[in-house]
């Protein structure tokens, strides 16, 4: 069966599917790569380096040829439209598809009679734990804040103690103790700040200080969700806390915002006016303004001014590290074809959790619950 690394449609995606490293052990299960052209150029990984690795290169005069002969198609964002509607029946689209989002592209591929499976959508189960892309990409997105935060700060991070002086250290609040959150409470650590983070989920605590920062107690009940997420809060709970978390956010240097619930708009954490009370030359990093923001007035891929304070909106965060975005991405990807390949065919067990967990549409038939309806049942 022939496995097809495509070029990346949506523009700024520097990440790659599959890296060459990963070739030989797809090979291995029976399965024959083609990466198209320039696929993973922008990552840094050449043509040369695939084909060295066993995998053939496919010119883009045949992109659209290849597509079509594909029996798995593997990107990091979903297909666009054109692409999907030359998947040949009972191909297999693997990607960050996000259906809710992207319902075209899903009525696409069930016209197609051909299937897609979605990363977001791996349950987070320990037979998964090698397949959690979205673990593996914000471990890059909280590496990254933490790095922005310290640049565009205009204050040193550590403690310095010279004959002019002593200059204190930054203090950095994280608010979100995820995998993105606790990655940026490191980086801000060993860049020498003095770190302190919330998150509504109280079991997040003891993981807030074994990385040697301070877990901000506030007077509020958890919310505890499924599969290790924080659930969603009511307006009351959210405006209560907005305001015991005000004087924590205008003590701080540096705020980086990393709260997230998957298939709905972030929460907002943190208001403008709270922005304001912050000092002058304060920093904040607002990693989920690409799907609303925890923080007002943050704009997706920009640097606004609020206050004295400047807000870095994130958008494309793992892109702007593609070597090892690629690298854990293609790792995630590996692990589930390993998974789906049984004598060296790709085999969808719908009885599988994992499988069942992240299909979004089987042989033409839309089994995502969301786009289904969202669709009015079309597919």
């Amino acid at each position: 069966m022939r496995v097809l690394v495509l070029d990346e449609s949506r523009p700024g995606e520097s990440r790659v599917a599959l890296v060459p490293e990963h070739v030989a052990t797809l090979t291995a299960l029976g399965l024959d790569v083609a990466v198209m052209a320039g696929a993973g150029r922008a990552a840094f990984f050449d043509d040369d380096r695939y084909v060295a690795k066993g995998a053939d290169v496919v010119p883009m005069n045949l992109r659209h040829e290849a597509i079509g002969r594909a029996d798995v198609v593997l990107t990091v964002r979903t297909l666009d439209e054109l692409d999907a509607a030359r998947l040949k029946a009972g191909a297999l689209s693997l990607s960050f598809l996000q259906p809710l989002t992207a319902l075209d592209v899903v009525k696409t591929v069930a016209q197609a009679q051909a299937s897609a499976m979605s990363f977001e959508l791996i349950p987070r189960i320990s037979r998964a734990q090698s397949m959690d892309a979205l673990t593996s990409q914000a471990l890059v997105a909280g590496y990254r804040a933490g790095l922005v935060s310290a640049d565009l700060l205009p204050k040193f991070f550590p403690l310095f103690m010279t004959a002019a002086g002593t200059i204190q250290p930054a203090k950095v609040l994280v608010l979100g103790a995820g995998v993105a959150g606790l990655q940026a409470i490191a980086t801000a650590k060993r860049l020498g700040a003095v770190v302190s983070a919330y998150d509504v989920r109280p079991a997040s605590a003891d993981e807030v200080r074994s990385m040697g920062a301070t877990f901000v107690t506030l007077d509020l009940d958890a919310l505890e969700g499924a599969g290790g997420y924080a659930r969603e809060m009511s307006d009351d709970r959210a405006a209560r806390q907005r305001d015991l978390l005000a004087p924590h956010v205008a003590a701080s240097d540096v705020v980086i915002t990393t709260a997230a619930v998957p298939g709905r708009d972030a929460p907002l954490l943190v208001t403008a006016a709270m922005v304001e009370a912050m000092g002058p030359g304060s920093v904040v990093v607002d990693l989920a303004a690409e799907s609303g923001g925890n923080v007002e007035g943050s704009v997706a891929g920009e640097v606004v001014e609020i206050g004295g304070a400047v807000v870095w909106g994130a958008r494309d965060v793992p892109s702007q590290m593609p070597v090892h975005a690629s690298q854990l991405y293609s790792a995630n990807v590996t692990a589930v074809l390993k998974l789906l390949t049984v004598e060296g065919e790709i085999h969808l067990d719908v009885e599988d959790e994992i499988v069942a967990g992240a299909l979004v549409v089987h042989d033409g038939v839309v089994r995502h619950e969301g786009a289904r309806v969202a669709l009015g049942g079309e597919a």
